[in-house]
């Protein structure tokens, strides 16, 4: 089993916990809290011992998984920074985190990170990291609490459609039966959903509503990706379902991704000696096979046309990434549109997903790549980074924003959304200055679209055809001032990022696709990134790069430590309660009131929503919905009883 392995006692030992698994209580031969539990108790540090004397660690990759399996091997392996090696065909850490610019040619970022307080492995590691902006002994956790308990995050137009007018976004706009497909979604079993698409799944009518256009622009879904995927996120942000309309329970960096994340972290691994060697592109492994046992032996690379295997002794450690969201970006800019090298259905060999391609060659064990990679038109989209000067998309933008777009505080809140936006086009702009040294009359925004294949409302081509300045326009149709269009955009610089892979990982799929972090019989390799199987968490979040990170170290140093599965927030009545009542559009969920009426003067009040006024007394309200609901039970029981009367009938008949 991956994440098992046997402790000093003899007893297995596993490192990724699964709440989902079994009933969890106290007993003796158990020291462990529950599962999916993170606190201070958790925060142990094995003592070092002889295990990673002498031992040497490889990463292949600099992003986030990357950067934290060196971060772990550090501070909870005790290995020494100067025995850990990053390589990494770029040349700047980060991966996908990235972030770079000036107001002179314009800045860009292919993408944004927004938290909640629950990013448990995140916040585990980065309170251990120092702040560049605050004294010594400040972390970037106290950063990021500093920043958003001072400025609390929402939205006050987080829907838009008609040129520019706000869509009321206060409910869901749920049906009673779209409610009861979702919640059907939360009950099934994940091992029934494989290759299952989230249009098979819901009705027509369902992915129309405000929840869905929410809920794709925020987690950027399409409908023909993971059933799976999506209810893997339900369970992960059920704390946060209620939240969802204003954006009121997302956190944002001070900067944009790079500076807030990625620089502290290299700089903390640099102290401790970490090397990165960049330009250097891992392509395969070598590999000693025993029976069932697999060890790395050697890394090929290509380093400017030379080829090199780096040996690997038996007792070291790789880390390996598996694909990458954003292999093969194509790059535009005002006048020019983004032109892809990628083939639709194969990245080709000198690309990201090679070293995984060949891998999946040498064993099931680490899955189909294919699965993910081999339909570019259906895992695409584009982002816009537009580098703003004063203009009447700047004053537009003060009629939408909470703050003054210039104050340093919140602005939009997060993305607002076009839903009549042939493109489903959506833009934000978070806290000013987005980057260190920025200037302060320039503004930093973002923008995004999920289809690639349709005309614009405005523009009449699809969105990769279009240069900079033709999506600027298509922008202010939307925010209704295309008739200033021009004014806009000699203010306006323009940057494009087209990424056939950016959603890969929530293409259908099904047990196996994935590898697990550390596969069935390798002894000194483990996997991270985004494409790899975990119990219950999701995926295109830095938490679960980093937690997939944490997995392969404690389990390739045999830490007895574990890794506590995704937050229990999902078993919180609390949380259920006012789930219930976000998808009931903010109304009484059916027996809602006669919770009222049973805990109403208990020591348990306090967990129920408010109830709205009553129009009849409190006692006959809950009256009458307690004869509702025995009404349906008896319904319930009818049909319960005639399904066994048929059972019983099928067995006599097989005798």
């Amino acid at each position: 089993m991956a994440g098992a392995h046997p402790s000093q006692e003899g007893r297995e030992f596993i490192v990724e916990a699964d709440a989902s698994a079994a009933y969890w209580r106290h007993r003796p031969d158990n020291t462990l809290p529950p599962p999916d539990m993170m606190g201070a108790y958790m925060r142990n540090r094995p003592v070092p011992d002889r295990r990673v004397e002498g031992r040497k660690a490889w990463i292949i990759g600099s992003g986030i998984a990357g950067l934290a399996a060196a971060f772990y091997m550090i501070r909870d392996g005790g290995m020494k920074g100067e025995d850990i090696t990053i390589l990494d065909a770029l040349t700047v850490e980060g991966g996908s985190l990235d972030g770079a610019g000036n107001p002179e040619d314009g800045y860009i970022i292919r993408g944004g990170r927004e938290m909640n307080w629950n990013y448990d492995n995140l916040w585990d590691m980065f309170q251990d990291v120092q702040a560049l902006e605050l004294p010594e002994g400040y972390s970037v956790l106290d950063e990021y609490r500093l920043v958003n308990d001072r400025d609390p995050n929402y939205s006050k137009a987080r829907l838009m459609h008609r040129q520019g007018q706000i869509r009321d976004f206060s409910r869901f706009g749920l049906s009673k039966s779209q409610q009861w497909e979702l919640i059907r979604l939360l009950l099934k079993r994940k091992e029934d959903l494989d290759d299952i698409t989230i249009e098979q799944y819901f009705s027509p009518g369902f992915l129309e509503t405000n929840f869905w256009f929410l809920w794709r622009s925020m987690f950027a879904f399409e409908n023909w990706q993971s059933l799976l995927e999506m209810k893997l996120y339900m369970h992960r942000f059920l704390d946060a379902i209620d939240g969802l309309t204003d954006m009121s329970a997302l956190v944002f960096p001070k900067y944009n991704q790079y500076d807030s994340f990625v620089r502290p972290l290299v700089s903390h691994l640099q102290s401790h000696g970490v090397t990165v060697r960049f330009g250097v592109r891992a392509y395969d492994l070598t590999m000693s096979v025993d029976g069932e046992t697999r060890t790395v032996t050697g890394i090929r690379t290509r380093t400017d046309g030379k080829d090199e295997v780096i040996p690997v002794e038996a007792e070291d450690v790789v880390f390996a990434l598996t694909g990458s969201m954003t292999e093969g970006t194509a790059y535009g800019d005002m006048d020019r549109a983004p032109v892809l090298e990628r083939g639709r259905h194969d990245p080709g060999e000198d690309s990201d997903w090679t070293l995984w391609k060949n891998l999946a060659e040498k064993s099931p064990v680490f899955g189909k790549p294919a699965k993910f990679y081999g339909d570019t038109e259906k895992s695409m989209w584009e982002s816009v980074t537009l580098t703003c000067e004063p203009s009447p998309l700047v004053e537009r933008l003060r009629e939408l924003a909470v703050n003054d777009p210039y104050s340093g505080r919140t602005v939009t809140g997060g993305i607002i959304t076009f839903t009549d936006s042939n493109w489903v086009l959506s833009v934000t702009c978070n806290r000013q200055p987005h980057f260190p040294g920025q200037p302060r009359d320039v503004l930093v925004l973002w923008a995004y679209a999920l289809l690639m294949d349709r005309d614009g409302n405005h523009v009449r081509k699809p969105m990769p055809a279009c240069t900079g300045r033709e999506i600027l326009s298509e922008l202010c149709y939307h925010l209704g001032i295309a008739d200033q269009c021009e004014a806009v955009a000699a203010k306006t610089k323009v940057r494009l990022a087209l990424m056939p892979y950016i959603t890969a990982m929530f293409m259908p799929r099904a047990a196996g696709d994935r590898p697990h972090v550390v596969p069935k019989g390798c002894t000194n390799l483990g996997l991270m990134g985004q494409f790899v199987e975990t119990s219950n968490d999701i995926i295109f979040t830095m938490d679960s790069s980093i937690r997939t990170a944490r997995v392969a170290v404690y389990t390739l140093l045999d830490l007895p430590k574990q890794v506590p599965d995704i937050s229990p927030v999902q078993y919180d009545i609390r949380n259920l309660l006012k789930a219930a009542r976000a998808l009931n559009n903010n109304e009484p969920f059916p027996g809602e009131r006669l919770l009222h009426r049973l805990l109403g003067r208990t020591y348990y009040a306090h967990i129920l929503p408010p109830l709205p006024d009553l129009e009849g007394p409190p006692r006959g309200s809950a009256q009458l919905e307690m004869k509702h609901l025995l009404s349906k039970r008896r319904h319930a029981l009818n049909l319960i009883s005639a399904s066994f009367e048929q059972i019983r009938g099928h067995i006599r008949s097989q005798k």
